[in-house]
């Protein structure tokens, strides 16, 4: 038995596989797909797959830009207030640290207060009650208006009215007490005796 088992086969009926078609070349020599397309793999991204989904944004419209430009205008306002009250602030603070030296170069060793004093004197200052220890003369003295009291770096400075004026027109908040002779007693009760508040009172 010569034959092989293809002319077998063959002589049963059964027929020869077709040969695979072999992919056309284009005019460089390139193999493309069955239907003369690029392979799928060989395509560049996105193609094959429909158009790609843009979602273009509309332009503003006039309103959204007058908005913004509202807003902007607005926020450049605030900014320039905001340093405009910085400057301010930081202006007062210098001035009355400038008049806070003045005062106590003026008030350099001219103070009158006695360490042997033994009288109180209270007085309401910033809202609060303050003390000075003055001698009887200087009680009388400070009563009558004579006398007056300024603070300074926290200690309160006996000094006369006339120093007291001077005081006055470099930094008024620091005048701490000032009589006024010819005001009713009522308007101070701290200067009667009668009314002194005792040192061992806490407050």
């Amino acid at each position: 038995m010569t034959d092989s088992l293809r002319d077998q086969l063959l002589g049963l009926g059964f027929k020869p596989a077709p040969k695979p078609a072999k992919p056309p070349r284009d005019d460089k020599g390139r193999t493309g797909g069955r239907d003369g397309k690029p392979p799928l793999h060989s395509r560049p991204a996105g193609q094959g797959k429909g158009k790609p989904k843009t979602n273009p944004r509309k332009p503003g419209t006039r309103e959204d830009i007058d908005l913004a430009k509202a807003y902007a205008i607005r926020a450049q306002r605030e900014k320039d207030e905001r340093l405009a009250a910085e400057r301010a602030k930081q202006e007062q603070a210098r001035e009355r640290r400038e008049a806070k030296a003045r005062l106590a170069a003026l008030l350099k060793d001219k103070a009158l207060n006695d360490a042997s004093a033994d009288l109180v004197r209270h007085f309401d200052y910033g809202g609060k009650i303050k003390r000075i220890h003055v001698n009887a003369a200087q009680l009388k003295a400070l009563n009558a208006g004579e006398l007056g009291v300024v603070q300074l770096d926290g200690r309160y400075l006996l000094v006369t009215a006339a120093l007291l004026a001077e005081a006055e027109a470099v930094f008024a908040p620091a005048v701490a007490l000032k009589v006024d002779p010819d005001a009713p007693a009522a308007d101070d009760p701290y200067a009667d005796p009668r009314f002194q508040v005792p040192d061992d009172l806490v407050w």
